[in-house]
């Protein structure tokens, strides 16, 4: 390392100095969203109506073909325009992440669960299936106690108890057809309240092109696996629909992803109940469904506890 001379006035050299080194530049700061309510909730709504929408062009499709190439169809449509936006843009950058097997896991679990999903629609009203999924939360909560062996104090018990009093009513048990699909719904729910567990806080690292990209492709993956169960050779229209099926869907998923991470989860999962909203008037439009009593009451109960665990546990954290 060279030394720098000190002079004096006079011209003679009285020292030597090393110089410091220079400093790196420090790195940049990750970026972190800020926080915008009022565009998550757009946000949250809009998968609301994705989601409710893709389930009845599902309902609709399932008719008529197996629900694995219901299934598959939509999962690829789906993979096809999230890999004609997002690809250009990022290239293969966008798989890269430090977290593959969390993403395999999410990916497989949201395959199994929409599948459950499909089939419970099929068997189903649409809105009884949709009000059954709300018990997500709830299955998360209670797998958080018996997994994670979180602590449970008498309130939290007392709210998980009454939103499973509400899943009762609203599977009604009494009718063979509605208790069957009811079953797979119950599925999906559980299914979903577990990855939520298994998977948690994966938005604080990953972005959602990421996060969109890797399930769509294991999704992809996993419901090719279903077209050995069946398939029926579509009509265009009826393959348009099911590919439409699969872009709200995927959209829906975006959504979902954008909305959590441009607002706490706290201000726009109520919102995500709206879905009940729009699979209750499509159900009435399309197939004639009439809300039943135990319905309105059940996913009154199931949403309430939903809502005040929500409010319970965010009180807890802080």
């Amino acid at each position: 390392m060279m030394m720098t001379p000190t002079c004096h006035p006079d011209g003679r050299v009285t020292g030597w100095v090393i110089p410091e080194r220079p400093a790196e530049p420090a790195p940049l700061p990750l970026a972190k969203p800020t926080d915008n309510v009022p565009l998550g909730i757009i946000w949250m709504i809009g998968a609301t109506v994705l989601l409710a929408v893709a389930a009845a062009v599902a309902k609709w499709q399932t008719e008529f073909y197996p629900v694995g190439e219901v299934m598959f169809i939509r999962s690829f449509a789906g993979l096809v325009v999230c890999a004609a936006i997002i690809l250009p843009m990022s290239g293969f950058a966008v798989f890269a992440t430090k977290r593959p097997g969390a993403h395999v896991a999410r990916g497989v679990s949201q395959a199994i669960s929409q599948t459950l999903t499909v089939v419970a629609v099929s068997l189903m009203p649409l809105a009884g299936a949709v009000a059954i999924s709300f018990s997500a939360p709830l299955w998360a909560a209670l797998l958080s106690i018996l997994w994670l062996k979180e602590r449970a104090g008498p309130v939290r018990w007392m709210v998980l108890l009454t939103g499973f009093s509400g899943v009762i009513i609203v599977t009604n048990p009494g009718a063979d057809a509605f208790q069957i699909g009811a079953l797979f719904a119950l599925g999906n729910a559980i299914m979903y309240g577990s990855v939520t567990v298994a998977v948690r806080g994966m938005t604080a690292t990953e972005t959602p092109p990421t996060l969109l990209m890797w399930q769509m492709v294991t999704m992809t993956l996993c419901h090719s696996l279903l077209l050995l169960f069946g398939f029926r050779w579509p009509t265009a229209a009826d393959a348009a629909m099911m590919a439409f099926g699969g872009i709200a869907n995927a959209a829906a998923q975006y959504a979902w992803t954008k909305a959590l991470l441009l607002a706490p989860t706290s201000a726009v999962s109520p919102f995500y109940y709206l879905m009940l909203v729009w699979a209750m008037v499509i159900g009435f439009v399309v197939w004639g469904d009439i809300p039943t009593t135990a319905l309105i009451i059940g996913s009154a109960i199931v949403i309430a506890s939903g809502l005040f665990l929500l409010w319970h546990e965010a009180k807890r954290a802080r």
